[in-house]
């Protein structure tokens, strides 16, 4: 067992640039499925939860990263998880090798530190223990409504809803495109 200083996890300073992702497991089986992956957003707070199996390979692992997250938002330079550092290694391998990048980016392994995701794996569990029916054999169902419902409201840290924050963005990046649009018909 290691011994030391805690140290935080360092702030980010934008949408899906670090991320922590966690599994939720031993769940009864639904539509074949006994886990959820949880994955988060460390500015917005934003979480995804996607379900999947126990069983599930590194690059099975890979390319749900590649079909829930990276397609829709973008590469994170940095990933916070607490399982253990071969899952996470050969994580990395396969998404990389999936996406034909140089594996250049650092995976932060801090398990001690990051207790955001354990919260909001808890959040999910009440939000679903309240809806599923007697036998919790229908859970996965009611995961796009979590997901909705955990994102549509509003976030201790960041006063905000995960989905106001990344409407935000979106639009000043629309407002920036449009700007770098004018500017260039401008120099026409």
């Amino acid at each position: 067992m290691k011994f030391g200083l805690l140290k935080p996890l360092p702030i980010t300073n934008g949408l899906w640039i670090c991320l922590s992702m966690d599994f939720i497991t031993q769940l009864p089986l639904s539509n074949s499925f006994d886990s959820i992956l949880v994955i988060v957003d460390r500015f917005s707070k934003m979480a995804v939860f996607i379900p999947t199996m126990f069983s599930i390979t590194s690059l099975d692992l890979a390319n749900l990263f590649i079909k829930n997250i990276f397609s829709k938002h973008r590469l994170p330079s940095s990933i916070f998880s607490d399982r253990g550092p071969c899952f996470v290694s050969s994580f990395w391998t396969n998404l990389f090798q999936k996406l034909k990048i140089p594996r250049d980016l650092s995976t932060a392994y801090h398990p001690e530190t990051d207790r955001r995701t354990e919260r909001v794996n808890q959040i999910l569990k009440e939000y679903l223990q309240m809806y599923v029916s007697y036998h919790q054999d229908d859970w996965n169902t009611w995961l796009p409504l979590a997901e909705f419902a955990y994102n549509n409201s509003d976030h201790s840290s960041t006063k905000q809803t995960p989905f106001s924050l990344l409407m935000e963005e979106i639009h000043n990046l629309t407002q920036f495109t449009s700007l770098k649009i004018l500017l260039l018909e401008s120099y026409q």
